[in-house]
C-alpha cells in the first residue's frame, strides 16, 4: 500500500521490480548470517556488519546502524533474530529521515518545482557514463508532461555525443536545446540557456556539464565559472546542483560523490541504474554519509522509471518479502 497518495501503484511496482536484485542479494546474505540463531548477539551483529558492508551501504553508515541496534539490544535485553528485518527497516528509515531533517528538504511530490522566481535553474554534474544526459532528458520529459516550460543547455561541450544526445532528447520531448556545438565555452552555453529561458518565460532550465575528473582544479574552476557567468544574468542561479551517480558502481559512487562535493556545492543527488544491480544499499550509505538528499532514483529504462525518491517507499520496497 502506498504511504502517500501521489505514489501510484505503477510507480510502486516499478520500484519493487527495480530493487529486486538488491533485495534478493541482501536477504540471502542476511539469511545465512542468522541461520540457526534465535537471538541478536555479538556474533549475529558481526555477521550483520559484513552483510551491510558487502551490500554497499558503506562502512560509516554500517557502523551507525550496528550501533543503533546494539543500543536497542541493551535496552530491550532480548531481541530475536525474527525481529531483525523490522528493526533494520526502522533504523534505516530513521537514518534517511535524519538527512531530510538536517537539510530541511521536504518530501517532494512527483516533480513539482519549488515556488521561486522563474526560471528554476538546475545545473547537472557527474562523470561520463553515469547516465547524466539521459537523466536530464527524462527530467525534461517529466516536467514537460506536467505542463512546465523547459529549456535545456548542452554544456558538456567536450563530447560531441553528449551534445547530440541532448538534442535528440530535446526533439523527443519537444523542448528547446541551446547548444554551441563541440569544443565551445560551456559557460557561454549556460548563459545563453538561462537568457533564452527568461525571454520565453520558461519554468525550468536544465544545464548539462562536462563529466571529466582528470584534475580536481580544472573541474572546480570550470563549474565555478559556469555558475559565475549564469549569475551575471540571473544572480540566484543555479537554484540546484544535481549530482548524478551510477548506483551499479557501488563504492565507486562514494568516491565520485566525494570529488564532486569538494568541487562544487551539490544540493541534491540522482542515483541511476539501480535496476541492473545488487548494490541498491549505496542509496542508504550515500544519503547518510554526505548529508545531501537523494532527490531522484533510476529503476529502469522508461522515462517513468526516473522516480522522485520517497524514503519510506524505498525502505518498504527494499524490505518487502
Amino acid at each position: 500500500m502506498a504511504l502517500f497518495g501521489f505514489f501510484s501503484k505503477e510507480k510502486k511496482e516499478s520500484l519493487d521490480k527495480g530493487l529486486e536484485k538488491s533485495k534478493e542479494s541482501f536477504f540471502s546474505k542476511l539469511g545465512r548470517a542468522v541461520v540457526g540463531k534465535s537471538k541478536v548477539d555479538d556474533e549475529v551483529l558481526d555477521e550483520l556488519e559484513e552483510v551491510l558492508i558487502t551490500s554497499d551501504v558503506g562502512i560509516e553508515t554500517t557502523v551507525k546502524i550496528i550501533r543503533r541496534i546494539e543500543e536497542r539490544v541493551a535496552r530491550d535485553k532480548y531481541l530475536g533474530t525474527d525481529e531483525l528485518d523490522r528493526i533494520l527497516r526502522e533504523e534505516i528509515a530513521a537514518l534517511l529521515a535524519d538527512v531530510d531533517k538536517q537539510t530541511n528538504t521536504p518530501t517532494q511530490d512527483d516533480f513539482s518545482l519549488p515556488a521561486t522566481k522563474t526560471p528554476y535553474v538546475i545545473m547537472v554534474v557527474g562523470v561520463n557514463g553515469v547516465g547524466k544526459t539521459t537523466t536530464i532528458g527524462k527530467l525534461a520529459a517529466q516536467y514537460h508532461k506536467r505542463g512546465y516550460k523547459v529549456v535545456l543547455g548542452a554544456g558538456d561541450t567536450f563530447r560531441a555525443a553528449a551534445v547530440d544526445q541532448l538534442k535528440l532528447w530535446g526533439n523527443r520531448v519537444g523542448v528547446p536545446v541551446i547548444e554551441h556545438g563541440m569544443n565551445t565555452d560551456p559557460s557561454a552555453v549556460a548563459f545563453d540557456a538561462v537568457k533564452k529561458a527568461v525571454e520565453m518565460q520558461a519554468d525550468v532550465v536544465i544545464i548539462d556539464t562536462a563529466g571529466r575528473l582528470h584534475t580536481k582544479v580544472n573541474l572546480m574552476n570550470e563549474l565555478t565559472k559556469i555558475k559565475r557567468v549564469m549569475q551575471k544574468f540571473l544572480p540566484e542561479a543555479p537554484h540546484e546542483v544535481l549530482l548524478v551517480l551510477d548506483g551499479s558502481t557501488g563504492q565507486n559512487a562514494f568516491i565520485q560523490a566525494t570529488e564532486f562535493t569538494k568541487a562544487t556545492d551539490v544540493t541534491a543527488l540522482a542515483i541511476t541504474k539501480l535496476d541492473g544491480t545488487a548494490k541498491g544499499g549505496v542509496v542508504i550509505g550515500i544519503s547518510d554519509q554526505f548529508r545531501i538528499p537523494v532527490k531522484y532514483i533510476g529503476v529502469g529504462e522508461k522515462i517513468e522509471d526516473l522516480q522522485t525518491f520517497n524514503k519510506m517507499e524505498f525502505v518498504d520496497s527494499f524490505f518487502k518479502k
